[in-house]
């Protein structure tokens, strides 16, 4: 019967365009309802508390770092090296987007930021090159989804707070998959542009690569800081948060000097208002999830798919099905915080590695990203690109192929996950 109620009432409300984090605090009352101890202080409490975890405390910070560091000029160094190394290269701008993307990615840890950072300085350059706008678009959108799995990840801190999983692990073990997902977009680029005919920038000559490549060189030591200070035990997930804002404010200001003190209102607000949306859904779906664990969901859920429990692969197969259809109607975050709570002692119960799952839950998760009708990404990119959402999902549609099989693959063989985040860790 909970089962019942936690899916009608949250689906129900979902359908009638409710926005999502009113609808888990009303999915939790539900429960508490059907429960028999309905107590309105107890929602607020549970609700305020679910805001108040000291690792939630990364958030924020590294929302601040992604918009310090586009407002500094970080991002458009970053691109500009790409294009002076990679620029000469038969579709070249299209290396340039993807070597972009794996580099913002592992500074910003958002999609969307990480999407419209490059979309917005290479879609044009790559239209008054001469190339197809839709397959070009949906090659940017495929590269922005990096950013989850590439640490500094926001989906890692949100699911490992969610989840009780380590987020240190979690940033360690995305480094592989990541980069991964970067090799097949370059392979799949590369048969998509076979036909492609369009000019190449001219090849660069090592001193002009030498200049690119100094002039980037601070916004380059920002992932080197972040992961090597945690992998050295320097400070946690949250502190490196702090200190890539912090990195990002004194080189925008001071280094690059691209960011000016009349600039700073605009970014704290623009970060501020992103992170209250994060925020309040986050404390939303802890109190559902609170109400999940009383409910008794976990156990149920495991008793439905408990045939498949002693097939690791074939369960992972399963949950990779789910999400992926969940991911057509619901975005990253409230996919997370609906159904890591559910999920998470199902695979543990399973004995599958529970930093594993986290990866591949938030990577499905992030090819969501990706697929109409909820489609956040692609349509951060219609908007930079001014085309129609037919266009961009003809173009992304090779990429989502691509991704699938890499799934797949990882569905098959998680030692390509696991093996390397122990050689990391």
């Amino acid at each position: 019967m909970a089962i019942v109620v936690f899916l009608g009432v949250l689906l129900g409300l979902m359908a009638l365009g409710m926005p999502i984090a009113f609808a888990l605090i009303l999915t939790g009352v539900a429960l508490m309802v059907q429960l028999d101890f309905f107590d309105a202080q107890n929602v607020a409490l549970n609700v305020i508390e679910g805001a108040n975890n000291f690792p939630l405390m990364a958030v924020p910070f590294f929302m601040l770092a992604g918009e310090l560091m586009n407002a500094g000029g970080i991002s458009r160094r970053i691109v500009d090296l790409a294009v002076t190394c990679l620029g000469h290269i038969r579709g070249g701008l299209g290396f340039v987007a993807i070597g972009a993307c794996v580099l913002i990615a592992s500074v910003s840890g958002s999609a969307i930021a990480d999407t419209a950072a490059v979309a917005a300085i290479l879609i044009p350059m790559m239209r008054a090159n001469g190339y197809d706008i839709a397959r070009s678009s949906g090659l940017i959108a495929s590269g922005g989804i990096i950013a989850p799995i590439i640490p500094p990840s926001m989906a890692f801190i949100i699911y490992g707070v969610t989840t009780n999983v380590s987020i240190t692990k979690l940033f360690i073990a995305g480094i592989a998959p990541g980069l991964m997902m970067a090799l097949t977009l370059v392979l799949t680029w590369r048969w998509v542009s076979r036909k492609e005919a369009v000019p190449t920038q001219p090849r660069q000559p090592w001193s002009v690569r030498a200049k690119a490549a100094v002039d980037a060189i601070w916004a380059l030591f920002m992932p080197v800081i972040i992961i090597g200070g945690m992998k050295a035990g320097i400070f946690t997930p949250t502190e490196a948060a702090v200190v890539a804002a912090v990195y990002a404010l004194l080189v925008g200001m001071f280094v690059y000097r691209g960011l000016k003190l009349s600039d700073l209102p605009h970014v704290f607000i623009s970060a501020a208002k992103t992170t209250a949306v994060v925020m309040f859904l986050v404390a939303a779906a802890l109190f559902t999830a609170y109400m999940i664990t009383l409910a008794e969901l976990p156990g149920l859920v495991i008793g439905l798919l408990e045939p498949m429990l002693d097939s690791p692969k074939l369960l992972m197969l399963a949950i990779v099905i789910l999400l992926t259809v969940v991911g057509t109607a619901m975005d990253l975050t409230p996919t997370i915080l609906i159904l890591g709570p559910v999920l998470a002692p199902l695979v543990v119960r399973a004995g599958i590695d529970s930093v594993y799952f986290g990866v591949m839950f938030i990577l499905v998760g992030a090819v969501g990203l990706l697929t109409p009708p909820v489609g956040t990404v692609l349509n951060v990119v219609c908007g930079v690109a001014r085309i129609r959402m037919e266009a961009i999902i003809r173009g992304v549609s090779p990429y989502l192929i691509a991704y699938t099989v890499l799934i797949l693959l990882f569905v098959l063989v998680p030692e390509l996950i696991t093996m390397p985040a122990r050689w990391f860790g």
